[in-house]
C-alpha cells in the first residue's frame, strides 16, 4: 500500500517520485507533484480486492508457472527468472 499510495508525478517534467524512497529534490518540485487517482488508497484497495478474489483461478489457470520474489536486487530477480526459462527448476506439483 504504501508502495503505491506514495507515488507522485510532476507534470512538468514527467518525472516520477515517491514520497519516502525517492522524494522530490526542491521544495518547488513538491510542491507541484501530483498524484495519479488510480494511486489513491481507496483505488489501491479495490485493485488488491480484485486480485485477492481472482489469484486462486489464476494459479490454478497458470499451473506451470513459478513464483518470483521481486522484493530483491533487480539483477537477482532477473537471473532467477533466465533460469527458469533456460533450464527449469524442478517444482512440486500438488
Amino acid at each position: 500500500m504504501e508502495r503505491l499510495s506514495q507515488r507522485r508525478t510532476d507534470p512538468v517534467t514527467g518525472e516520477r517520485y515517491h514520497t519516502t524512497f525517492r522524494p522530490a529534490p526542491t521544495p518547488e518540485i513538491q510542491a507541484r507533484l501530483r498524484q495519479n487517482p488510480r494511486d489513491e488508497e481507496e483505488n489501491i484497495e479495490k485493485r488488491l480486492e480484485t486480485y485477492y478474489r481472482n489469484v486462486k483461478e489464476l494459479e490454478d489457470f497458470y499451473e506451470d508457472a513459478f513464483y518470483v520474489n521481486a522484493d530483491q536486487d533487480p539483477y537477482v530477480v532477473f537471473e532467477f527468472i533466465e533460469s527458469c526459462i533456460v533450464k527449469p527448476l524442478p517444482c512440486k506439483k500438488y
